[in-house]
């Protein structure tokens, strides 16, 4: 008995479900590791495009009423130029009057006081002298002065970072300016290509404008709160709030810890208690009622995989991760899993309510027994 041969070109052994996971889990180790130690380069460029990204919409009216190339171009890198110039100075706002209010507090012995407070307070509930230490060293002046100094090396290397963002702004507006041709000369074969990578600059451009505009509301809000109850520098803290309404799921509570522990310091438990139901108030009822009602369509994310991105991002390419993250974990799933039917069902594991299985084909339907016999008597 012979048996026939094999195909020329047919694989002589498919891969096993379980081997192609393996390799897929390798090939993402060495890219993230690769990720990882360009992340000085990975985190500007990644920023720059997410910049061009928001501001790129600027070009149409221009392009309708005529305008040169050169022109519309040029609008998007002033816009973009405008943003980078308002986060420089935020930052440099911020940072200038925390190292001004650290230094009033340490001259005025405040954060001593408190730190004696709280350790007699430890102290009174039983607890050892390890946990009253480390209490302790939270409102040492020398422990904050050292932050200080770290937020200023930080300042810095933001600053260095945000050199080449602008000079990578430059080059990706000029692109993009070119990229506008592809889906009349590329629509007819990369047309669901061109559709993805539409659909995913629209995500991240109404991510960023929701989260700025809600950010800001925000901020305004918890500074005239903070201003009023006589918290010192509101400025700062407001500013940290708008930040920090970019970090999903974990960005309020990064916002409230700072400004709650110097209320702490300068009016004790009743100050801090009613900077912390400020907070809670505000930043609840925009943050978690209002504003996911605003970017649900535009992220379409699990809560889940929106706080393992934070902290995943976060590790691979430093602080900037934190702000990037999603438009980097859309990207990622409109790179991995989009592409693909067979990964429907991760799609919608991730939160994408656009996955969904295909309609099941129809069954044919049976032929009449009256037709076959009437067939067969004639």
């Amino acid at each position: 008995m012979t048996t026939s041969p094999a195909p020329q070109g047919a694989p002589d052994r498919m891969l096993s479900p379980s081997l192609r996971v393996l390799l897929v889990l390798a090939a993402s180790v060495v890219t993230l590791a690769g990720v990882y130690f360009a992340r000085d380069l990975v985190g500007p460029v990644a920023l720059a495009i997410v910049i061009v990204v928001i501001c790129e919409p600027l070009r149409r009216p221009l392009d309708r009423r005529g305008w040169p190339t050169w022109a519309s171009t040029t609008s998007v890198i002033v816009v973009a130029y405008l943003i980078l110039l308002a986060m420089g100075a935020l930052l440099w706002l911020a940072g200038t009057q925390f190292a001004r209010l650290i230094g009033d507090l340490v001259s005025e012995g405040g954060l001593a006081d408190t730190a004696d407070q709280v350790v007699a307070w430890l102290q009174s509930l039983g607890l050892d002298e390890e946990a009253s230490d480390a209490a302790a060293s939270v409102l040492d002046p020398t422990t904050l002065l050292g932050i200080v100094r770290s937020v200023g090396g930080t300042v810095l290397s933001v600053a260095t970072a945000l050199f080449f963002v602008c000079a990578y702004i430059i080059f990706m507006a000029v692109d993009a300016a070119r990229y506008r041709q592809a889906p009349a000369l590329f629509g007819a074969t990369k047309g669901v290509v061109i559709a993805r990578i539409t659909h995913l600059n629209a995500g991240i451009r109404r991510y960023y404008i929701v989260n700025a505009t809600f950010g800001a509301i925000v901020a305004i809000i918890d500074g005239l709160a903070l201003w009023w109850m006589g918290v010192p520098a509101p400025v700062v803290w407001a500013i940290l709030a708008f930040v920090t309404n970019f970090i999903p799921n974990i960005g309020f509570v990064l916002g409230l810890v700072p400004p709650a522990i110097l209320a702490f310091v300068v009016g004790g438990w009743p100050l801090m208690l009613g900077v912390v139901a400020v907070y809670c108030v505000v930043n609840v009822v925009l943050q978690v009622l209002v504003q996911p009602k605003f970017v649900s369509d535009a992220v379409d994310l699990s809560l889940t995989l929106s706080f393992f991105s934070v902290i995943f991002w976060t590790f691979i390419i430093g602080p900037l991760g934190a702000i990037l993250s999603i438009p980097l974990t859309l990207l990622v799933r409109a790179l991995v899993l989009e592409g693909d039917a067979d990964q429907t069902w991760v799609r919608w594991l991730s939160g994408d309510r656009s996955a969904v299985p295909p309609p099941p084909a129809p069954t044919p339907a049976p032929a009449a027994r009256g037709r076959r016999r009437r067939r067969a008597g004639a």
